[in-house]
C-alpha cells in the first residue's frame, strides 16, 4: 500500500517518508531499529541514522514516543497531541497543525524527526526515507499493542520473519532480537558510524596515511643484534631474575646446599636439553621473528608449534608479574624499614607492580633498540651487585649483621645448612623446585627475539648455551657460599650476646657468643636464611648495590618476558591458527612492533601482579614452561625418531570407533550453519538424572535418534569434596538402562548459577554443542532463600546471553522425586535402581497438545511440540494452535497462521484465535496476583531511582513501586493468560505457551519468576514454557 509524504513545518527544516514511522513531539523516548542519536545541530549520513533533539534517547528495536502531553508507542500507537488526538488504529500525527487518518502513524515535530526503520538523513535540506517495510498488518507493531493490549516490542508470528523476500539493496527486518526484548536502552556509543559516512579531515585516511607513512621508511634499516647482546645477555638477565636475589637463600635454608644444588641441577639439564633442542631447531633452516612458536611451527608443523606458542607466551606474560612482584616486594620492604608505607605491604605490592610494569610497557613500546640499551645497562649493574656480595662474603661481619645471623665463612655453618630442613605444611623438594625452576627460564629469551638478530642459526645455540652455564655455575656459587655464611635463624637483636660457651645456650649460634634459642624454638625469628628474604642484601659489602641488583635483575626479566610474549604472539596471529584473533597480530613501525599483542600481555600481567604473592606466582609459571619445554623437546624428539613404534591404543574395533566418531564430529565443522540443519540440542539441569525422571522422558523422547542430550549436574560444594560423585558412573548406568541416550556430565560449582555457565559454556563438541536449556520450575521460590532465587533467574538471563534456547517444565506433582528415594549416586545403586514411571512412558491416546505461540520466538514454541508427535506415544494427539488476535479479523488471522503452518508442513490445522486476551483479569485472581508479590516489595514510594537502588542494596531481589507501575500491564497479561489456559486446556496433554521475556534491570527476579508462576498454576497438565534464541529454526525453503 502507497503512503503518503509527511512534510515538516513551513521552515522546510525536513521532509520524511516511508512507512510506519513513529516520532516524537517533546521529551521522548524512542526505542527504534539501527539508529545513531544526536543532538542538534542534526548530523545525517548516508547509512542508518537517527536525527533527535533534546532531551530524547534512543534506542535499539521499536519506538516509544512520548510528547506533553502525548505519547507513541511501538506496538499498537496511541498518539494525543494538544488539540489533537489519534485513536487506536494506525495514524498520521503532526503537532502543529495535526490530524489522524487510519494509516499507519507518523509523528514529527520541530526540530526532530525520528524513523523506526533504517533511515537515510541529509542535513539541509533534509530527507529521510525508511527502507524496509512491512506489507502485512499482522506484522505491524500496531497489530501488537492491538492484540496484547500494552507496548511489548515481541514480535507475533509472521510469515515474513521465514520468507526470503527482501529486494535486493534493502536491509531484511525481522522479529526483534534477545538483546532487544531485553534491553531498554542501549548504549548508542558502541555503535560505529557507516563506514562511508563523511568524516572530519582530522580522521580521514588516519590508516592509509599510517600505511604510506610506514611505506616511506621501508629503506630503513631494522635494528639487528649479535649473539652476545641479542642472545647471551638478554638470556642472562632473565636468569638472573627476582629468585636470584630474593629466593634462592631461602630455598637454601629450606632445601639445604645440597638439594639446592640438585635443584639447580636438574633445572640446568632441562634448559641444556631444550636449549640443544632448540639449537638443532634453529639450524634447520632461515629464522625468521616469532621465536619459539616460529622455530617449531615452520620445522615440524603448526600443530605442534601454535600449542607451544600459545602456552610460551602466556608463561611469559604471567612472568612478567613474577618479576615485577619481585621487584614491587623489594620496595615494598624499604618502605616498610623507613615507615613510608602507602596502605599496607599487600597492597603496596599491587599499586607498584602496576605503575612498575605500566613503565616497562612504555620502554617496550619506545622500540627494540631503546629496549636493548636498558638491557645492556641492567646487566653491568647486575654483574656490579654480584661482585658486590662475593665481597661482601670476605669483610669481617659487624655486631649488626652477626646478630641477623650473618658470621663469615665457617665450616659448621656449612655443616648445618648441607641438608634439608623443611618448615612450613607445604615445602618439600619438588615445591622448592617450582618455585626455584622459573629462575631457569630466560634460555628462550634470545629465540624469542629471532626476528631481530643478525644470525639467527649462529645466535641462538651460541648465545642459550653459553648463557645456561655462566648462570648456572653463578646459581651454584652463591647457594654455596650463603649456606656456608648464613645460619638459618637469628632475631637481629644487639642484646642476644652470651659469653661463648654458656649452658642454657642451644644451636650454632652459642659458639659465636649469640643466643637466638628463645626465637628457634618459638618460630619467631625474624632474619636468617629461612626468615629474612633479603639475605644477599645483608651479607653484601655495601646493601644498596644489592637493592640496584634487585633492581636490575627483576626489571630486566620483566622487560625480556614484556618483549618476548607479544613476538612470539605476534607471530602466532599471522598465521591464522587461531579464529579471532588476527588483529593482534598487526605490526607498526620499522620493527613491526605488535602493540594490540604488547597490550594484550600487559593486560595479563596486571592480572596475576593483582596477586601479590611471589611463592604462588612462581609454581603457576613453572607448570606452562616445563609444558612448553616438554613439547619443544618432544618435538625434536619426534622429527629424529621418525620409525619408532606406535604405541597400543586398545583393540582394533575401538580404535576404528573412536576414529569414525572423531572424524565424523571434525566433519561437522565443514557443514555451514543453516536453518535447515538446526537440531534442538538439548543442555537439561536434572541434577543426578534418577531424581527428576519425568524431565528425562520428555527430553530424550524429543532427541532421541535426532539431537544432543546432555544431563547437567551442578554440585554445590567444594571441587575436592565432590569429586566422587561428579566422577560417579552410576548415572550413565541409569540413562542406559533407561534407554536414554544422552551423555552426563556434572560440575561442582559454589551455586546454581555459576555452575550451570560453566556447563553452557564448556559442555559440547564442535557442533555438537548444546543450543537449549531445559530445567524445571522452581517450585519452592517462595519458601527458598531470596538469594536462591536470583540464582535460577540468573539462569535463565545467562542462557539469553549466550544464544541459548530456554524450556522450563512444570508439573503438578512437580519433578524432584528425589525425597521418594535414596539420593545416593554409587554405580552400583543408582546405575541398578528401580526405575520410576512418568507421564511421558505412557501411551497419550487422543488428547490434545495445546501451543500458545503468542510471540515469536524464532518457531521453536512449535517445533519442541512437533518433534514429541513423531513418537509413538504422543502421534495420536491432536495439535492446536493458538494465537493472539481481534475480534474483527479473527478469520484473516487464522487464514494466515494456517497458510504459515502449512508452509512448514508440520501438520497442524487446528487453529484458534484468541480475542479475549486483552480482557481484564478477574478480581480475585489479581488479587491473589498482588497477594503473590506483596512480600517481595519495597514499599519505597516512588522514590528516586538512586535512593531505591540504596535501599535494595543487599535486596536486589525486592520490587519497587516504580517496577510495579511500569510492569502492570505485562503483569496483568500473565493473569489473564492463566485464565484462558484455565478455559481452554484444562484437559489437555501438555500444554506449550511461549514464555515472556523481562527487561534486562527493568524487572527483579522476583517479579520474574511471580509471572512465571501466575501463568502456570492451577494447571493439571505439564506446562512447558518455552522462548527461542529469536533467531529462525523452522524454514519452508529447500536451500
Amino acid at each position: 500500500m502507497a503512503l503518503p509524504t509527511i512534510s515538516g513545518n513551513s521552515s522546510g527544516r525536513g521532509i520524511c517518508q516511508g512507512r510506519f514511522t513513529i516520532s516524537t513531539v517533546l521529551a521522548n523516548e524512542d526505542d527504534t531499529h539501527n539508529i545513531y542519536c544526536q543532538t542538534k545541530p542534526t548530523d545525517c549520513q548516508t547509512g542508518p541514522t537517527y536525527c533527535q533533539t533534546e532531551p530524547s534517547h534512543c534506542q535499539t528495536e521499536p519506538t516509544y514516543c512520548q510528547a506533553e502531553p502525548s505519547y507513541s508507542q511501538t506496538e499498537l500507537t496511541y498518539c494525543q497531541t494538544e488539540p489533537s488526538s489519534c485513536q487506536t488504529g494506525p495514524t498520521y500525527c503532526q503537532t502543529e497543525p495535526s490530524h489522524c487518518q487510519t494509516e499507519p502513524t507518523y509523528c514529527q515535530a520541530e526540530p526532530s524527526y525520528s524513523q523506526t526503520e533504517l533511515t537515510y538523513c541529509q542535513t539541509e535540506p533534509s530527507s529521510c526515507q525508511t527502507e524496509p517495510t512491512y506489507d502485512s498488518l499482522t506484522q505491524s507493531n500496531i497489530f501488537h499493542l492491538r492484540t496484547f493490549g500494552y507496548n511489548t516490542i515481541d514480535a507475533v508470528p509472521s510469515y515474513e520473519h521465514y520468507a526470503n523476500t527482501r529486494v535486493p539493496g534493502e536491509e531484511e527486518r525481522g522479529r526483534p532480537t534477545l538483546a532487544d526484548l531485553r534491553c531498554y536502552i542501549m548504549d548508542m556509543g558502541q555503535h560505529p558510524p557507516p563506514l562511508y559516512e563523511n568524516r572530519p579531515d582530522g580522521e580521514l585516511g588516519k590508516e592509509e596515511r599510517a600505511i604510506q607513512l610506514t611505506g616511506s621508511k621501508l629503506a630503513e634499516e631494522p635494528v639487528r643484534f649479535g649473539w652476545i647482546k641479542g642472545v647471551m645477555i638478554r638470556c642472562m638477565l632473565n636468569i638472573w631474575g627476582v629468585i636470584l636475589y630474593l629466593r634462592l637463600s631461602w630455598i637454601t635454608a629450606q632445601a639445604g646446599i645440597a638439594l639446592t644444588w640438585l635443584i639447580i641441577i636438574m633445572s640446568v639439564i632441562v634448559t641444556s636439553i631444550t636449549g640443544l633442542s632448540i639449537s638443532a631447531i634453529s639450524t634447520n633452516g632461515k629464522v625468521k621473528s616469532g621465536g619459539t612458536y616460529f622455530l617449531i611451527s615452520r620445522s615440524l608443523g603448526p600443530e605442534l608449534g601454535g600449542s607451544i606458542g600459545l602456552i610460551f607466551a602466556f608463561a611469559n606474560a604471567v612472568a612478567v608479574s613474577m618479576h615485577t612482584v619481585g621487584f614491587a616486594e623489594t620496595v615494598s620492604d624499604l618502605l616498610v624499614d623507613y615507615n613510608a608505607t602507602m596502605v599496607d605491604p599487600t597492597n603496596d605490592i599491587r599499586i607498584i607492580g602496576v605503575i612498575t610494569v605500566t613503565i616497562l610497557l612504555g620502554i617496550s613500546l619506545a622500540g627494540m633498540e631503546w629496549e636493548a640499551k636498558a638491557q645492556v645497562g641492567f646487566f653491568f649493574i647486575i654483574m656490579i651487585s654480584l661482585a658486590n656480595y662475593i665481597v661482601g662474603t670476605i669483610i669481617p661481619a659487624s655486631k649488626e649483621k652477626q646478630a641477623k645471623g650473618f658470621f663469615n665463612y665457617r665450616a659448621d655453618i656449612f655443616a648445618q645448612n648441607l641438608l634439608p630442613n623443611w618448615r612450613g605444611d607445604d615445602a618439600s623438594f619438588f615445591s622448592m623446585f617450582s618455585i626455584f625452576f622459573p629462575s631457569a627460564t630466560g634460555i628462550l629469551a634470545g629465540a624469542n627475539i629471532s626476528g631481530d638478530l643478525k644470525d639467527p642459526a649462529i645466535s641462538i645455540p651460541k648465545g642459550t648455551l653459553s648463557a645456561i652455564f655462566w648462570t648456572a655455575f653463578s646459581y651454584l656459587v652463591i647457594s654455596a657460599t650463603i649456606g656456608s655464611c648464613v645460619i638459618r635463624d637469628a632475631t637481629g637483636s644487639l642484646n642476644d650476646t652470651i659469653p661463648i660457651g654458656s649452658m642454657d645456650c642451644e644451636g650454632l649460634a652459642c659458639g659465636f657468643g649469640w643466643n637466638f634459642t628463645e626465637c628457634t624454638q618459638a618460630g619467631t625469628c625474624k632474619y636468617g636464611l629461612s626468615n629474612y628474604y633479603q639475605t644477599m642484601r645483608l651479607v653484601s659489602g655495601f646493601a644498596p648495590l644489592i637493592t640496584a641488583g634487585i633492581f636490575g635483575a627483576t626489571l630486566s626479566s620483566a622487560l625480556a618476558c614484556l618483549v618476548s610474549a607479544p613476538k612470539v604472539f605476534q607471530c602466532l596471529c599471522k598465521d591464522n591458527l587461531y579464529p579471532g584473533i588476527g588483529f593482534f597480530g598487526k605490526g607498526y613501525g620499522k620493527n613491526s612492533e605488535p602493540i594490540y599483542s604488547y597490550l594484550l600481555t600487559y593486560a595479563t600481567a596486571v592480572g596475576f601482579i593483582l596477586i601479590a604473592e611471589l611463592n604462588v606466582i612462581a609454581p603457576i609459571i613453572s607448570n606452562f614452561f616445563l609444558c612448553s619445554y616438554a613439547l619443544i623437546n618432544f618435538s625434536c624428539f619426534h622429527a629424529s625418531a621418525i620409525n619408532s613404534p606406535a604405541a597400543n591404543w586398545g583393540s582394533s574395533i575401538q580404535a576404528g570407533s573412536y576414529n569414525m566418531a572423531l572424524s565424523y564430529c571434525v566433519g561437522l565443522n565443514e557443514v555451514d550453519d543453516h536453518i535447515k540443519n538446526y537440531r534442538p540440542q538439548c543442555l537439561v539441569l536434572t541434577g543426578p538424572p534418577n531424581f527428576r525422571p519425568a524431565l528425562v522422558d520428555f527430553v530424550g523422547t524429543v532427541t532421541k535418534n535426532h539431537s544432543l542430550m546432555v544431563c547437567g549436574n551442578v554440585i554445590i560444594g567444594p571441587h575436592k569434596e565432590k569429586v566422587s560423585e561428579i566422577c560417579s558412573s552410576g548415572h550413565i548406568k541409569w540413562l542406559t538402562k533407561r534407554r536414554i541416550k544422552s551423555f552426563h556430565t556434572g560440575v561442582a560449582a559454589d551455586d546454581l548459577r555459576s555452575g550451570t555457565q560453566m556447563l553452557m559454556q564448556a559442555v559440547g563438541l564442535g557442533r555438537m554443542k548444546p543450543n537449549i536449556l531445559v530445567m524445571g520450575f522452581k517450585r519452592n521460590w517462595q519458601s527458598d532463600h531470596p538469594q536462591n532465587v536470583e540464582h535460577y533467574i540468573g539462569v535463565i538471563y545467562d542462557s539469553f546471553d549466550l544464544n541459548y534456547g530456554v524450556c522450563i517444565m512444570r508439573m503438578k506433582q512437580g519433578l524432584n522425586i528425589s525425597r521418594m528415594m535414596r539420593a545416593d549416586v554409587d554405580s552400583s545403586i543408582v546405575g541398578f535402581a528401580q526405575q520410576a514411571s512418568t507421564i511421558f512412558q505412557l501411551e497419550q491416546g487422543r488428547k490434545t497438545i495445546d501451543i500458545y505461540w503468542l510471540f515469536d520466538d524464532g518457531g521453536l514454541t512449535l517445533l519442541i511440540p512437533y518433534l514429541l508427535t513423531r513418537k509413538k506415544r504422543w502421534r495420536n494427539c491432536k495439535v492446536r494452535v493458538f494465537v493472539g488476535g481481534q475480534m474483527n479479523r479473527m478469520d484473516e488471522e487464522r487464514k494466515a497462521m494456517i497458510t504459515l503452518l502449512r508452509k512448514f508442513r508440520l501438520g497442524f490445522h487446528e487453529v484458534h484465535v484468541l480475542p479475549d486476551i486483552n480482557q481484564k483479569p478477574r478480581p480475585e485472581h489479581l488479587k491473589r496476583f498482588e497477594d503473590l508479590i506483596a512480600h517481595y516489595r519495597l514499599n519505597d514510594g516512588f522514590k528516586d531511582e538512586t535512593i531505591v537502588n540504596e535501599l535494595r542494596k543487599d535486596c536486589p531481589w525486592k520490587i519497587s513501586d516504580e517496577e510495579i507501575k511500569s510492569n502492570k500491564t505485562k503483569s496483568l497479561r500473565q493473569v489473564r493468560l492463566n485464565e484462558i489456559l484455565l478455559d481452554y486446556s484444562r484437559d489437555a496433554a501438555l500444554i506449550v505457551v511461549t514464555m515472556p521475556v523481562a527487561r534486562k534491570d527493568k524487572c527483579p527476579s522476583t517479579l520474574y519468576l511471580a509471572w512465571l508462576e501466575t501463568l502456570s498454576q492451577d494447571l493439571r497438565p505439564p506446562v512447558l514454557l518455552i522462548r527461542g534464541n529469536q533467531q529462525n529454526v523452522l524454514t519452508f525453503y529447500c536451500q
